[in-house]
């Protein structure tokens, strides 16, 4: 796979190929056999759009068009592969000849399966998480050359190396499917501040695994031993913006590559207007087309060659490395007929892939109207999982309350889960506690009591969970003062460690605690269909007590959370429809019986998981 992964595929050829002055195409390699045989290449070049011919002889491939741009340094040539085989296909450019790789694909269009609200995503900064080859922490040539671990807002050195030593840590805690934060190319200075390149955010090539972080090859090595160790993983993804690095903005292809040139406009981060139905052209034109922030450009999706690329790359990086999944970011901020077209095309290609787009609105009928088949929307969107910022959103004020009889605490979460309604598909939800972009659940504290209660919820109720690393371990931080203390490295992960919790002995006994207690409910919740498969049934918090129940062939689930900063009672007979005649239930936890004959008594802030 080395050749094969990150060849441009030229080789030796482009010697020859000189006088054509091509210097790379997009993508680097290709697949036979997939359902739509045309290809887009794009080539890279001086001068390379002076072109007069571009044929090629090789058996089932045809050149069906050639387009030249406004920058005379690229040139487009469309193919149709319906009948070609794997091999080395010759591209003849004004009669100079280069080598194009065609590949088989490693499996079937069918087998590449997503994730599902059977998994656990666990969320990870591959710069926080772990350094395992200190040699790549600076690389020659790039124009960020600093790596302090003192500076929140600076590179810190850990690499898919890094992860890749810590895989047996993933399985004992219990999670199946890990989600990095971009692993793409990055090449920025390191004068951008709080932008800096260590977040992933800005790519600069879209073809190429940042060096800082390892090699196309490693991440596809990674992806394998991670599907060994019977974990996903997701890709993180962006189509909104690039970096203003990226060879495009520095030489934009055509006039309409990027919107608002020049940083011409600025995005208000306001996502209504999308849907708004009486949304003005100005909100909308603000929202969509200004740029998200003066170093990342945006993209104009409505150019049809450029959403051709991007669609090829999702689809490359499927055939190439395995990825089990995407992770969309900024999704609204993107064109929304072109984003609609993408997930289309992967839907048709890739029927049991699965895709999450970043949908950062807390009302549930916004989130909802996005999801695939909605029947709140005009547009179908095609994308299957949506994420949950309402369930973040009134979480993290509930926090902060005691559960009342009307609408604070607990009541704020009964209050968003019963408009599940509107989604077409509320399994394909995705829903979280915290993130990236979010302050630590724990904010600057370390108590675990409500972070239990909160980790009750997500990994019982109808939804994808997703984690955030070092959670587990109460790790906390909040964005007061910049977004790299909510992104602090993992304690264990880097050289000079004197703290590590990857392992219980380096663990304190409060992180043990914690690690152990979310560990023991993710290995029950793996294989468990009464909460992958079950139906869900909530109940208005009473007395400060909230219960949701799941059931599925005779096996039922109780989540039951005191709300109250003080013992509270949960009166079994109100909840006699889903006990039944049952008078014992296991707790998840601790495995002790749980006595249903009688009222059950709950300490304050009390999280307690019961089957039975």
């Amino acid at each position: 796979m080395k050749k094969a992964i990150m060849s441009l595929a030229l080789g030796a050829c482009l010697a020859t190929a000189s006088a054509a002055n091509i210097s790379r195409i997009d993508p680097t390699n290709w697949y036979v056999g997939m359902k739509d045989p045309s290809l887009q290449l794009m080539v890279y070049g001086k001068n390379v759009r002076d072109v007069k011919s571009v044929t090629t002889d090789y058996a089932g491939a045809k050149v069906d068009s050639v387009v030249r741009l406004d920058s005379p340094n690229y040139l487009l040539v469309y193919l149709n592969l319906s009948g070609a085989q794997a091999g080395q296909m010759t591209l003849n450019f004004d009669g100079k000849k280069v080598r194009y790789t065609l590949k088989d694909r490693a499996m079937r269009a069918e087998d590449h399966r997503g994730f599902s609200n059977a998994d656990v995503l666990y969320l990870l900064m591959p710069d926080r998480f772990a350094n395992g080859n200190p040699k790549n922490d600076v690389v020659k040539g790039m124009r960020d050359q600093a790596c302090d671990r003192t500076k929140p807002s600076l590179r810190h050195g850990g690499d898919l190396a890094g992860i890749s030593q810590h895989l047996d840590y993933f399985t004992d805690l219990g999670v199946t499917a890990l989600w990095f934060t971009p692993i793409l190319e990055n090449d920025w200075p390191n004068d951008h501040g709080v932008n800096s390149s260590y977040h992933g955010y800005a790519t600069t090539d879209y073809y190429k695994v940042d060096p800082r972080f390892g090699t196309n090859d490693e991440y596809k090595q990674l992806i394998d031993a991670c599907h060994k160790k019977g974990l996903k993983v997701v890709m993180d993804m962006i189509f909104n913006h690039c970096s203003d690095y990226h060879p495009w903005n520095l030489d934009p292809p055509s006039k309409d590559w990027f919107n608002n040139p020049n940083y011409g406009l600025q995005t208000s981060y306001k996502l209504t207007p999308v849907l708004d139905p009486y949304a003005s052209d100005v909100d909308k034109r603000e929202t969509v087309d200004g740029w998200f922030v003066k170093s990342m450009p945006d993209l104009n999706q409505r150019n049809p060659h450029l959403m051709r690329y991007l669609i090829q790359n999702s689809e490359w990086w499927i055939e190439t490395a395995g990825i089990d999944g995407i992770r969309m970011d900024t999704y609204p901020y993107a064109d929304r007929k072109a984003m609609a077209e993408w997930m289309r095309v992967l839907d048709n290609e890739y029927p049991n892939f699965n895709t999450v787009g970043e949908t950062w609105v807390t009302e549930p009928a916004y989130t909802a109207a996005w999801q695939k088949d909605s029947k709140l929307s005009t547009m179908n969107s095609y994308l299957k999982t949506v994420m949950d910022f309402s369930f973040y959103d009134k979480l993290n004020q509930a926090k902060h309350e005691e559960t009342d009889d009307w609408w604070k605490g607990f009541n704020r979460i009964y209050n968003s889960l019963c408009y599940d309604y509107l989604y077409n598909d509320p399994s394909h939800v995705l829903a979280f506690i915290e993130n990236h972009d979010t302050d630590r659940f724990l904010g600057n504290t370390k108590d675990s009591t409500m972070l239990k209660q909160a980790l009750a919820l997500l990994l019982t109720i109808n939804r994808i969970p997703q984690l955030y690393y070092g959670t587990e371990v109460l790790l906390n931080g909040t964005k007061e003062v910049t977004d790299g203390n909510v992104r602090k490295d993992f304690p264990g992960g880097f050289a000079g460690d004197t703290h590590n919790c990857f392992t219980a002995e380096g663990r304190t006994k409060a992180e043990n605690g914690m690690f152990t207690w979310l560990s023991t409910v993710l290995h029950w919740r793996q294989g468990n269909e009464v909460i992958s498969r079950g139906t869900q049934k909530q109940f208005i918090p009473w007395k400060g007590v909230y219960v949701i129940a799941r059931q599925y062939k005779g096996r039922t689930v109780m989540t039951i959370l005191n709300g109250k900063r003080s013992t509270a009672t949960l009166p079994v007979a109100r909840y006699a429809e889903v006990i039944g005649s049952h008078t014992t239930a296991r707790d998840v936890v601790t495995g002790q019986r749980v006595d249903l004959t009688h009222d059950v008594t709950l300490p304050a802030r009390a999280a307690l998981i019961v089957d039975f």
